[in-house]
């Protein structure tokens, strides 16, 4: 077995590890072909990754002409504690208003630390920014993983 091989997560560590995941880095395209790269928070939207942005944010403007993402969940200090998970896909732009309250409430209740320990206290907030946001979801077409901790 190569060394590559074993520090690969199965897809039960995946799943766990963006469960527990707290932030994820993500990179769209500029019209001039530079990544454009901004951390978000994030949720799992019937298993995959999803964040919301403004709607005319420079990420969602590059997404709409470009619908290519990369998104990046690592944690570790020491290289032997080093695990992350690489996602290349597609992103699917949701603007349709329920969803986007229905997500954002899914978002606020997963970070009571941000948001409040009550995430129904925070509706009025959440409906109000639905308004100019947007849910990305994230369509997984391949993904890279490392767990150094398995070496």
């Amino acid at each position: 077995m190569s060394q590559r091989d074993r520090i690969r997560m199965s897809d039960d560590e995946i799943e766990t590890f963006f469960a527990a995941g707290r932030k994820l880095q993500i990179a769209s395209a500029n019209a001039d072909g530079t990544p454009h790269l901004v951390t978000m928070y994030y949720a799992l939207l019937d298993g995959d990754l999803a964040f919301w942005t403004y709607g005319k944010s420079q990420k969602a403007v590059n997404l709409r002409r470009d619908p290519r993402i990369t998104c990046l969940l690592e944690d570790g200090i020491a290289y032997n504690e080093l695990r992350g998970v690489t996602v290349y896909g597609e992103v699917e732009l949701i603007e349709d208003y329920d969803r986007v309250v229905a997500f954002g409430m899914s978002l606020t209740a997963r970070y009571p630390e941000v948001f409040g320990a009550d995430a129904e206290a925070m509706r009025p907030f959440v409906e109000q920014q639905a308004h100019k946001r947007a849910v990305v979801r994230v369509r997984a077409k391949r993904t890279a993983s490392w767990d150094h901790s398995k070496m």
